[in-house]
C-alpha cells in the first residue's frame, strides 16, 4: 500500500511539472527559439514614398512602425540598380559579376549557396512568394527547378509584372489573359484576393500559421510598385486628386547633366500622370505589411523575427527627367532598408553608413547567429551598426556598379558619391550640401584630397573583385589621371 502510494506520489509531481511547463509555454511558441525571417522585398520602389524617409503623400503606417521600431538605413544601395542583379547580390553576398548576373535575365550559377540554403541545411522551413527573376527567360515559370535553399516555392515565378493571380487545381496561375489567351497585365476585376500584392501577401501570411511552430525563413517578393502603373480599386483613385510634387531636377541644366544621366524627356504632365496609381501601389503594400504583421502578432512571434523591408532597386518618377532605374542617381540607385528585431536591433535608429545588397547575407546571418564561410561572400558583417554600434574596422564606402554596355562604377559614403564613366569625365556628389545631384565637384580643390581617396579604394575594388568595369579605357585612363595629379 505504502509503495502505491508513493507511485502515486511520484506520478502527481510529474504530472504537475508538466502541467506547469505547458502553461509556461505561450500558444503559438515553438520551444526552439532560434529567430525567424521574414523579407518582404518590393521592386522598383523610391525608397521617397516611405514616410519612414520622408514621404508626405502616402501613409505609410505600418512600415513606418517596423521603421520606429527598427532601424532604418539611409545609405543603401542596390550593387546594380537593375532587378536581377541586385537580387543576386542579396540572397548570395556577391558581387554580380561573381554569380554571374551581371543583367537582367542571366541565371544564377548552380553553385551558389544563398541565405536560404544556409538556414536550410540548419533545420530552418524555407519559401518564397513571388517574382524571382534568377532562372533566365521563362515568364512567368511557376516554381522554378533550381530552388536555391527556398524549399516552399510554389509561389514562386520567375519573371513578369503580373497584377492578377488565381489558384487552379493544377497550381497558380496568372489570373489576367490577353484577346490570344496568353496571361497579361491587366488589373480588371482585381481584388483583394486576386491582385498580386493581396495574393502573394496571402502566402506569406498561409506560410507563417503553417510553420509558427518551427523557425523560418520565407521570402516575399512583391512585383509592385514596378510599372505598369495600375492598381486595384480603391487603390486606383486614391490619390488622384493629391498635388504631385514635381521634382526640381527636371529642370536642370546641361552643365547638370552627367552622359551617364542624360534626360530621357519626361514631362511634369507625364509626372502628374503617372504617380498617383504609383502611390496606390505603395499604400496597397504598406496595407498587406500590416496584415502580415498581424499574423505574426497573432502568434506571438513578431519579436522572435528578424522583420526585413526592402527593394531590389529604385525607380526615379521624374527626377533628373528620367523613369525606371539603371543610373547610379540616388532615386535609383538608393533602396529602403529597414530593419526589426528587438533583441538586437535598436529602435528608432538610423544607420547612415553605406551599404549594398552584399552585406545583407553575412549581417542577418550574424544577427541570427547561423555560422556561415564569410570568407566566401563579400559582403560585410554590418549588424553592429544595427545596434546602434560600431561595427570592427569598418570603412564607410559602398561600391555599386552598372549592367554591361554604357559602363559606371561608383564609390558612396554617406556623404558622397564618386562616379567614372565610359561616357563622361568623372562626377563627384556632395549628398549632404546637394541632395538633388546637380552639381559636379570633381574640379573643386576643396574636393581634391575625398576624390583621390575614394578613387584609390575604387580601384583597388575592380582589382579585388575582378570588376570589368575597372578595364574600360575611358574609366581606366581617367582614374589613373586623378591618381597622379598632384
Amino acid at each position: 500500500m505504502l509503495r502505491f502510494m508513493a507511485r502515486h506520489y511520484q506520478l502527481s509531481i510529474i504530472f504537475c511539472s508538466l502541467l506547469f511547463v505547458g502553461l509556461m509555454i505561450k500558444p503559438g511558441l515553438s520551444a526552439d527559439k532560434r529567430p525567424n525571417l521574414l523579407i518582404i522585398s518590393t521592386d522598383e520602389h523610391h525608397f521617397g514614398t516611405l514616410g519612414c524617409y520622408g514621404g508626405k503623400i502616402v501613409d505609410t503606417k505600418n512600415i513606418d512602425a517596423l521603421a520606429s521600431q527598427g532601424a532604418v538605413c539611409t545609405g543603401f544601395y542596390a550593387t546594380t540598380p537593375v532587378c536581377s542583379p541586385s537580387r543576386a547580390a542579396l540572397v548570395s553576398g556577391l558581387y554580380p559579376q561573381k554569380t554571374p548576373v551581371v543583367t537582367n535575365n542571366i541565371r544564377l550559377d548552380d553553385s551558389i549557396v544563398t541565405f536560404a540554403e544556409i538556414l536550410r541545411r540548419q533545420g530552418y522551413a524555407t519559401g518564397y512568394a513571388g517574382k524571382w527573376h534568377l532562372d533566365g527567360n521563362g515568364k512567368p515559370q511557376w516554381a522554378p527547378k533550381r530552388q536555391f535553399g527556398f524549399a516552399d516555392n510554389r509561389f514562386m515565378f520567375n519573371r513578369g509584372h503580373w497584377k492578377k493571380f488565381a489558384d487552379t487545381a493544377d497550381g497558380p496561375k496568372v489570373g489576367a489573359t490577353d484577346k490570344n489567351g496568353k496571361p497579361s497585365y491587366g488589373v480588371d476585376g482585381a481584388d483583394e484576393k486576386s491582385f498580386s500584392t493581396d495574393w502573394l501577401s496571402d502566402k506569406a501570411v498561409d506560410f507563417i500559421e503553417t510553420n509558427k511552430d518551427t523557425p523560418f525563413c520565407y521570402m516575399l517578393s512583391l512585383p509592385d510598385p514596378h510599372g505598369p502603373n495600375t492598381v486595384r480599386a480603391p487603390y486606383d483613385t486614391m490619390y488622384e486628386n493629391v498635388e504631385v510634387p514635381i521634382p526640381t531636377s527636371l529642370m536642370k541644366s546641361r552643365a547638370q547633366t552627367p552622359g551617364w544621366g542624360s534626360k530621357a524627356g519626361v514631362t511634369a504632365d507625364q509626372i502628374r500622370k503617372i504617380m498617383p496609381p504609383y502611390f496606390g501601389m505603395v499604400k496597397c503594400i504598406d496595407d498587406n505589411v500590416g496584415k502580415i504583421i498581424d499574423k505574426l502578432k497573432e502568434h506571438d512571434l513578431l519579436d522572435n523575427t528578424i522583420v526585413v523591408f526592402t527593394s531590389d532597386h529604385g525607380d526615379l518618377c521624374g527626377e533628373h527627367g528620367r523613369l525606371n532605374k539603371g543610373v547610379p542617381y540616388e532615386g535609383s540607385a538608393r533602396i529602403p532598408f529597414i530593419i526589426r528585431y528587438p533583441k538586437s536591433v535598436k529602435a528608432g535608429l538610423r544607420v547612415e553608413q553605406a551599404l549594398t545588397c552584399i552585406d545583407f547575407l553575412p549581417s542577418v546571418l550574424t544577427m541570427m547567429d547561423v555560422k556561415f564561410d564569410s570568407a566566401a561572400v563579400d559582403g560585410r558583417n554590418a549588424s553592429a551598426l544595427f545596434s546602434g554600434g560600431k561595427a570592427k574596422d569598418w570603412n564607410d564606402i559602398a561600391f555599386i556598379r552598372s549592367t554591361p554596355g554604357s559602363a559606371w562604377i561608383s564609390a558612396v559614403t554617406a556623404n558622397y558619391k564618386l562616379v567614372y564613366s565610359s561616357a563622361d569625365k568623372p562626377w563627384l556628389l556632395d549628398l549632404k550640401k546637394d541632395p538633388q545631384e546637380l552639381e559636379n565637384r570633381f574640379d573643386d580643390p576643396k574636393y581634391r584630397e575625398i576624390a583621390v581617396n575614394l578613387t584609390r579604394q575604387l580601384l583597388q575594388y575592380t582589382k579585388e573583385h575582378q570588376d570589368v568595369h575597372g578595364r574600360e579605357p575611358e574609366i581606366r585612363s581617367a582614374m589613373a589621371a586623378t591618381l597622379e595629379t598632384p
